[in-house]
């Protein structure tokens, strides 16, 4: 059963550290949403390379392939965790802009055969 887990801004660097490495690989699904911009979907299944916080600067970087989605000033982190893992990473940020990162498994295709 998944859980919903706020992540604590003391710990988020630590958190990414550790779990960006088990997201290698998995797809991504960014969607935004604002009262000025509505829902907007900003990248859909890129594969993904990590997500890492830098504290210096107050950035949330969700690194994909060929594309980095920065997150600036996030106030809130919240998590959800099933038995595969982290399936959703949801940012409030400064403005009160929630961004939400959906993650998953490639589909993995049954290998052809050669009649």
């Amino acid at each position: 059963m998944a859980q919903l887990v706020t992540v604590p801004q003391a710990e988020w660097k630590r958190f990414f550290d550790h779990v960006s490495q088990a997201l290698l690989g998995k797809r991504a699904e960014i969607e935004v949403a604002s009262l000025d911009l509505g829902d907007q979907i900003v990248a859909e299944w890129i594969p993904v390379i990590g997500i890492t916080y830098d504290p210096n600067n107050d950035v949330l970087d969700v690194a994909l392939d060929q594309v980095d989605h920065l997150i600036r000033h996030p106030r809130e982190i919240v998590v959800e965790q099933g038995p595969s893992g982290i399936s959703m990473v949801a940012v409030i940020d400064a403005d009160g802009t929630r961004q939400v990162v959906k993650l998953k498994d490639p589909l993995m295709l049954a290998p052809a055969t050669t009649a």
